[in-house]
């Protein structure tokens, strides 16, 4: 009898892909509410469906404008699934569990270190309460930053409404926006001078891109050196693609008049910073992405596909995951079987992890792209900028969400949430699940490659 539970007993890995799919249909349900909507009508469920998962899935990614379409109850449902899906479900279970004094159980604790991306189990609870309070801390700096900044246009009631709304919302990379009051549609892009705005929204996105383990590395050691061979890789990676994607955005926009052409020289270098943090899956537009070069375009889809950190708010194939697969290549260019960093050798697994990340994300993301234009009055390049938008969890858009079919929109589904919950844990959780290895292995063979 025990064995038959513990074999039906479901893995962390089901049950946080089943956790995000339950948040999901109750977002559906409360936004299908005639209350939720600004004119008082039912959402139609597709739509719903589209916005909760795009929320709870931190995306960013709709078929209509945030204000206009949602009511101040929509608007707080949305916040809740950003907030949820950003930490996680179980870090918000876990308040709950802190708050009422209750013990955590053996299963929690499996749940929570795989939601934090650790193997580890050992003292997952503590890191857990800091991770929750260095959230809190960080959210509320940015909502008062924010909420500064607003009040010199708006009463203060709303500029607080402003400011918590987007310092959540920019924290968990979730890049929704309550600005359509202004100008329906535009996202950030009415602020796009606006150092203070773009500033404080570009802190909030890499911190919540960085991880909760990069954070309490460095708070704890304060110093590079100390630092895991994870954590410096992070730090490396992240400056790296940030000033890259920052000189690239540049240089692909500078003298672009739909972008950065109309600019002085102060904000075309503030307009490609900003577009190179949001595109690390946060998803708000600070320029038209519509009115992008192709050459712009592609350089943004390059950095949504690689998003932010493990374990954090962010999506897309992980910033380790580059270094590992760019580290592999270079170190079978040079005929050498290791990969190695910072003294230290990579394992296979990892390799073969990064390589399998990479492969199905590309696939699937080309895969998607073909079906959508070919189902809605879309290019390839727009259904490809919807894709990886989508599996990267990004949010960003050519304009062409509303356009989307109905084909469209379901693929846009599952890529949301199989970028937030993530194609390996689904493929380990539910494609592998508990199958033993297999106890015959075949003669090699000899393939002709390359």
């Amino acid at each position: 009898m025990q064995k038959t539970a513990a074999k039906h007993r479901l893995s962390p890995s089901r049950l946080i892909a089943l956790a995000f799919l339950a948040i999901i249909l109750l977002g559906t349900l409360l936004l299908m509410l005639p209350a939720a909507s600004r004119d008082g009508k039912p959402c139609p469920f597709l739509n719903a469906l589209f916005t909760a998962a795009s929320a709870t899935c931190v995306t960013g990614l709709t078929p209509f404008d945030t204000y206009t379409q949602w009511s101040a109850m929509g608007q707080t449902v949305l916040l809740c699934l950003i907030q949820t899906g950003g930490l996680g479900f179980m870090s918000m279970a876990s308040l709950l569990f802190f708050l009422i004094r209750s013990r955590v159980g053996m299963m929690g604790q499996m749940v929570m270190a795989q939601s934090l991306g650790q193997e580890d189990m050992h003292d997952i609870v503590n890191l857990q309460k800091w991770m929750l309070k260095y959230c809190v801390i960080f959210e509320a700096a940015g909502a008062a930053a924010l909420t500064a900044r607003f009040c010199t246009e708006f009463p203060f009631a709303q500029a607080l409404k402003l400011g918590v709304f987007h310092s959540v919302s920019a924290f968990c990379n979730a890049g929704f926006d309550i600005l359509g009051f202004l100008s329906p549609g535009a996202s950030v892009s009415v602020y796009g001078r606006d150092p203070v705005i773009l500033l404080t929204l570009s802190v909030l996105i890499v911190l919540g891109g960085l991880g909760f383990i990069v954070w309490h590395e460095v708070a704890q050691y304060r110093s590079f050196r100390k630092l895991s061979v994870y954590s410096r890789l992070v730090l490396v990676a992240t400056a790296s693609l940030l000033l890259g994607g920052t000189a690239a955005i540049a240089l692909c926009e500078w003298n672009n008049p739909g972008t950065l052409g109309n600019m002085s020289f102060g904000e075309k270098l503030l307009g490609s910073f900003f577009q190179s943090v949001t595109l690390r899956t946060a998803g708000f537009a600070g320029i038209d992405q519509a009115a992008l070069t192709e050459a712009g375009k592609s350089v943004s889809m390059f950095l949504m596909l690689i998003g932010g950190s493990s374990g954090s708010t962010a999506g897309g194939l992980k910033t380790v995951t580059l270094v590992v697969i760019v580290l592999f290549l270079w170190s079978r260019l040079r005929g050498r079987a290791n990969t190695v960093v910072y003294h230290r050798t990579v394992g296979l697994t990892s390799v073969l992890n990064a390589l399998t990340i990479c492969g199905m994300m590309i696939g699937l993301a080309f895969f998607g792209a073909g079906i959508i234009a070919y189902t809605s009055p879309l290019s390839l390049t727009e259904s490809l900028f919807e894709t990886v938008s989508a599996i990267a969890t990004v949010g960003l858009s050519c304009n062409a969400t509303a356009r989307l079919s109905v084909a469209g929109k379901l693929i846009i589904i599952l890529f949301m949430y199989f970028g937030r919950v993530g194609v390996l844990t689904i493929s380990m959780g539910f494609l592998k699940g508990d199958r033993p290895e297999p106890r015959i292995r075949y003669a090699d063979t000899t393939l002709l490659i390359g």
